[in-house]
């Protein structure tokens, strides 16, 4: 992907108020450059999550860092897995999905980034969710309102969603090499994905300014260069 395009992608982000909604849905767009706003908002979170390990695999490299603080002795441990890890445990789902319990019977589907969207600003994001994924819901032979499904049908409806969609919940699990602990580690993609181009946007917008600031050339021609004669030049602004 050129330089020019990612870095429009992360004013358009930078400037969005924070939102992790819409932060996602731009950096789908550089993963899926040919897919309109609609269709991007209507892939399941698994599937875009697993594009966007992809899209990090080709701008930053297959290996990734994670920090994790150990919660029984506080030791900051730091350990790396390959994007194609994440990628190839991901098992693709279609069709509706079903549970039934506590005299309930629920059909629904796996949530997409069109739906995290519209629940990022709701009291209860969890159960807004569930909400709009459910397609049918049955209680005792009769229809019931997605809306008044109880907690522990919930949950099982959150959780069968979670396993059917494992690129939407990548859970790590890591041992403290200090005392031994068994942790887990939450990754999201959108967040890890997002630090990285915020930090190389700023890297490129510094060259820039010094490349024009000592040579005069507009954005586009330093852009234009390739990163080992761009190296090259900073090198030579350092040492004048």
């Amino acid at each position: 992907m050129e330089q020019a395009a990612l870095l429009a992608i992360w004013e358009a982000g930078a400037s969005a108020g924070g939102s992790s909604a819409h932060r996602a849905l731009l950096l789908h767009s550089a993963a899926r450059p040919a897919a309109g706003l609609d269709e991007l908002r209507s892939v399941p979170v698994g599937e875009r999550d697993a594009d966007l390990y992809a899209l990090r695999s080709r701008l930053f490299g297959e290996r990734m860092e994670v920090r994790v603080t150990c919660e029984s002795c506080s030791e900051e441990m730091e350990f790396g897995f390959g994007t194609g890890e994440v990628i190839r445990a991901a098992a693709p789902v279609t069709g509706p999905l079903e549970i039934e319990a506590d005299g309930w019977s629920v059909r629904f589907r796996l949530p997409t980034t069109g739906d995290l969207a519209a629940v990022e600003d709701a009291a209860d994001p969890r159960a807004a969710l569930v909400a709009r994924c459910v397609l049918e819901a049955v209680r005792a032979g009769k229809p019931a309102a997605p809306d008044r499904l109880p907690e522990r049908v919930r949950r099982l409806v959150a959780r069968t969603a979670a396993e059917a969609d494992p690129c939407a919940d990548v859970t790590l699990k890591v041992e403290c090499p200090q005392c031994g602990h068994q942790a887990s580690a939450e990754l999201d993609i959108v967040s890890y994905l997002w630090a990285e181009l915020d930090a190389w946007a700023r890297g490129i917008l510094l060259d820039i300014h010094l490349l024009a600031s000592a040579y005069g050339w507009s954005e586009p021609e330093i852009l234009a260069l390739s990163p080992l004669r761009r190296r090259y030049y900073l090198e030579l602004c350092a040492d004048a």
